[in-house]
C-alpha cells in the first residue's frame, strides 16, 4: 500500500538509561547476522511491523507520546544498542542516552468513524515504509517509530523492530510495557534481561545445556534422508515463489481435531505438514525446522533480546502409525525438539564439519515450519461444525502467489499465519522442486487432511489418494 499524500514531520524522543560494556551477539543473533550477510536487501522481510491504536484513556497529545516512547527505550537498553564490526569481530554496545527519530504523521480532521479508519490506513502504510529499507545496525537504532495523527490526538503509533534485535514475545512484552507508559506515565518494576545480559549468560552458566544441544542435532540430522522432494523442472526467473492458502474449512477443522485428540493445534498443523512430506518425499523419516522461543530457560520469560532459535523435528513414520497415532509422537518429537533449541551457531557448525554433514550448504533441503499466529486457540463458538458444513466451506479456499524471491534459506517453508477468513498456510517454495501448480496441491492436501483429521482416524497412507492422482513426482 502506496503512502498517501499526507504532510510529515521529524521529530525526537530523548531518551536516558544505564550503561553496559559491550558485549557478543546473544545466539539468536549470531544465527540471522548470519542469514542477513546471505540474503542481502531480502533482509527487510526480517523486520517486525507493530501498529498500536492509542489507548482512550492517558494522554495522546506528541509530547507525551514522545515521553513515553524515550522511556521505553530508556528502560530496555536493547533498544538503544548499536551493533559494531572491528576485524571481524561483531560486538554489540549500549548507547547511554540520545535520541530516537520519530516521524510524525497528519492523517486529517478528528471526527467520523471514517477518519478514525483513515488513520488505520494510513499507520498501515506508513509501516510498509519504515520497513521497506533494511536496517544499518552500525548507524542508527533498531527499531523506527511513526505517530499518525488525526486532529489535535495521535490515534496510532506505528514502531518497526529489527529482528536482529528482538523476536516475537520480547515485541509484545515491549508493546505491554509501551501500554502502560502510555496510560500511566511509568511502570514500576524493572525491566527484564537485556540483549546484553543474554549475551553474557551464553558465555558462561548455557555452555553445558548448548553442549547437550549440539549433540543432539548432529545425533538427529544423521538420521535425516539427503534428499527429500524431487527435482521436477529448472527454476523460474524469481527461483523462490510464496504462494497462500486461505481456509475457513481448515481454519475450524484444526480446532476440531485438536479438541478430539486433544492435543494442541500447533501440534495437528505441524503432524499435518509431517504426513504431507512424508507422501511427497516417500521418506520414512521426515525433518521438520521449528522455531523455538527458548524462554523456558530460566531467566528468559521476560528478556527483550533475541532468544527464538531453530529446533529440528524427526518424524519417524516407519511403522505406519495412523494420524491419532502419530499426534503424540510428533508432540513428543517437537518437545526434544525445543529442548535442544538453544545452542551457540559456533558450536553447532564445527560439530557438523566434525561429523562430515552440510552446514549453511546453500538450500537447506528439509522443510521450515513457522507457526506465527497470535492467537493458537481451540475456540469454536459461532462457526459451523457440521461435517458436511465443514467440508462445504472447502469450495470458499483461496489460494494465490505473493512475493517472488532470488534466494531463500530453504527449498521449502510452510508459515502458519493469521487471515481475517481463516487460518492462512503459506508455502514459500523452490520452484525446481514446488512449481506454482505442485505448491497448490502442497497446499491443499494439508487442508484436505486437517478436514478429515477433524472427523475421524486416518489409517497410513493418511491422505485421501485423490490428492495424490496428480503430482506429477
Amino acid at each position: 500500500m502506496a503512502l498517501p499524500p499526507v504532510a510529515q514531520a521529524r521529530l525526537g524522543a530523548e531518551f536516558a538509561g544505564a550503561s553496559a560494556p559491550p558485549a557478543p551477539l546473544t545466539w539468536g543473533q549470531q544465527a540471522l547476522w548470519a542469514a542477513i550477510r546471505r540474503r542481502g536487501r531480502e533482509q527487510t522481510l526480517m523486520s517486525l511491523r507493530r501498529i498500536v491504536a492509542m489507548p482512550r484513556k492517558g494522554s495522546a497529545d506528541v509530547a507525551s507520546v514522545l515521553r513515553a516512547i524515550g522511556a521505553l527505550v530508556g528502560r530496555n537498553s536493547s533498544l538503544r544498542t548499536r551493533i559494531h564490526v572491528v576485524d571481524g569481530d561483531v560486538r554489540q554496545v549500549v548507547v547511554a542516552a540520545g535520541e530516537l527519530p520519530v516521524l510524525l504523521v497528519e492523517a486529517g480532521p478528528e471526527g467520523s468513524a471514517a477518519e478514525e479508519h483513515h488513520g488505520a490506513a494510513v499507520a498501515a502504510a506508513v509501516a510498509d515504509q519504515l520497513a521497506a529499507t533494511p536496517f544499518d545496525h552500525a548507524q542508527e537504532w533498531p527499531q523506527r517509530v511513526a505517530l499518525v495523527r488525526v486532529g489535535d490526538r495521535i490515534s496510532h503509533l506505528v514502531v518497526v523492530f529489527s529482528h536482529l534485535t528482538v523476536d516475537f514475545q520480547a515485541v509484545e512484552i515491549l508493546l505491554r510495557q509501551l501500554r502502560l507508559l502510555l496510560l500511566r506515565g511509568g511502570i514500576g518494576a524493572p525491566a527484564g534481561p537485556q540483549s546484553v545480559d543474554v549475551a553474557r549468560w551464553e558465555q558462561d552458566v548455557n555452555r553445558r545445556r548448548s553442549a547437550r544441544a549440539v549433540a543432539y542435532w548432529v545425533r538427529s540430522f544423521t538420521r535425516l534422508p539427503s534428499r527429500t522432494l524431487p527435482w521436477i523442472a529448472p527454476p523460474a526467473t524469481s527461483r523462490f515463489q510464496r504462494t497462500v492458502l486461505v481456509s475457513e474449512a481448515a481454519d475450524t477443522a484444526v480446532r476440531l481435531a485438536a479438541r478430539r485428540c486433544r492435543v494442541t493445534s500447533s501440534t495437528v498443523l505441524l503432524a499435518a505438514i509431517a504426513v504431507v512430506v512424508s507422501r511427497w518425499s516417500g521418506n520414512d523419516v521426515c525433518g521438520l525446522h521449528s522455531m523455538a522461543n527458548n524462554r523456558a530457560v530460566a531467566g528468559y520469560a521476560e528478556a527483550i533480546a533475541k532468544l527464538n532459535q531453530l529446533g529440528l523435528v524427526v518424524v519417524d513414520t516407519a511403522d505406519r502409525p495412523s494420524f491419532d497415532d502419530l499426534l503424540p509422537r510428533v508432540r513428543q518429537a517437537a518437545l526434544e525438539a525445543y529442548r535442544h533449541s538453544y545452542y551457540d551457531p559456533m558450536e553447532l557448525r564445527r560439530a557438523f564439519e566434525a561429523a562430515g554433514l552440510p552446514y549453511e550448504a546453500g538450500v537447506s533441503p528439509h522443510c521450515y515450519v513457522n507457526d506465527v499466529r497470535l492467537g493458537v486457540d481451540t475456540d469454536l463458538f459461532g462457526r459451523a461444525v457440521d461435517e458436511a458444513q465443514v467440508r462445504a466451506a472447502m469450495a470458499g479456499t483461496s489460494v494465490t502467489p505473493a512475493e517472488s524471491l532470488d534466494h531463500f534459506t530453504w527449498r521449502m517453508r510452510v508459515e502458519i499465519i493469521d487471515q481475517p477468513r481463516g487460518i492462512g498456510i503459506a508455502l514459500t517454495g523452490d520452484t525446481s522442486y514446488l512449481p506454482p501448480t505442485h505448491a497448490e496441491r502442497f497446499l491443499r492436501d494439508v487442508e484436505r487432511l486437517l478436514v478429515e483429521a477433524a472427523f475421524g482416524d486416518m489409517p497410513w497412507p493418511w491422505l485421501p489418494s485423490a490428492s495424490h492422482e496428480d503430482r506429477a513426482i
